[in-house]
């Protein structure tokens, strides 16, 4: 009987403008078209609930955060078929990492291959000490096809990023968390630890902190000149058209802001 994508991910509230996606395909989370689909089912979700401040992507298999692409699937597939395969893996990371909410990746196990690929598309991420974080498609013929050869360096850097690629190892949480890879390391419970994080964001403006993260983000695509006058246009933005207005107001009444 074929997968369906509500029997793999699943999600719910878990506080104001908090949203907790939990990926359940045993054995080791691979990426199968059902689980890829069931990922946009609940962006879907939190799209049009519209009240949606931070998502956090879990797993509910001890051990596992995501294994990587589903490779029996791949073993069956032709090269039109596996084009397809990875443009729905892209899809699903690139549409998380330009969503309109902040997210976290909370890892407690291996985030390998796509499974790294899905946790580093995530604004932040938040690990266990047994997370374990690696990028070994070289060992299969391929390379991470789905932004891990952009994003890893942009997280912790050419040389790193190629150690990591190159060798197919593993990095432990610790390791991870020292290089960049890591924002948060826990020594408990990791979704506890995410939605502690996710808390102390949850008062802030979601327009201006989604204007960090491009204005951030634009730090490594473009000079700094450009990136500087970027940072100036999100500035002025949110002034005349954000949640400004509204913040700069309660701090003169001394008052908590009341963001939408």
């Amino acid at each position: 009987m074929a997968e369906k994508p509500d029997e793999v991910v699943t999600w719910e509230n878990a506080a104001p403008g908090v949203v907790v996606v939990t990926m359940a395909r045993p054995p080791a989370n691979a990426l199968g078209v059902a689980l890829l689909d069931g990922l946009h089912s609940a962006m879907d979700a939190a799209e049009k609930a519209g009240d949606v401040k931070v998502m956090i992507v879990t797993s509910a298999l001890p051990g596992f955060f995501a294994a990587g692409a589903d490779i029996k699937h791949l073993d069956t597939i032709d090269a039109a078929s596996f084009t397809e395969y990875g443009d729905k893996m892209r899809s699903v990371n690139d549409r998380l990492a330009a969503a309109p909410w902040i997210s976290i990746a909370a890892v407690d196990g291996l985030a390998l291959g796509g499974g790294l690929e899905l946790a580093m598309a995530a604004t932040l991420r938040v690990s266990g000490r047994n997370g374990r974080f690696g990028l070994p498609e070289v060992k299969i013929g391929l390379i991470p096809g789905a932004g891990g050869t952009q994003r890893l360096p942009r997280l912790v850097g050419r040389g790193r990023a190629l150690d990591i690629m190159l060798t197919a190892r593993q990095v432990p949480a610790d390791e991870a968390f020292r290089i960049g890879l890591v924002d948060r390391l826990t020594d408990g419970d990791v979704l506890p630890a995410a939605l502690d994080f996710a808390g102390q964001m949850a008062g802030a403006s979601l327009p201006a902190q989604l204007a960090v993260v491009r204005t951030v983000d634009a730090a490594f695509d473009q000079p700094f000149v450009d990136g500087a006058e970027y940072e100036v246009a999100q500035e002025q933005s949110l002034f005349e058209d954000g949640e400004a207005a509204e913040g700069i107001t309660a701090f003169v009444e001394k008052r908590p802001p009341r963001f939408a």
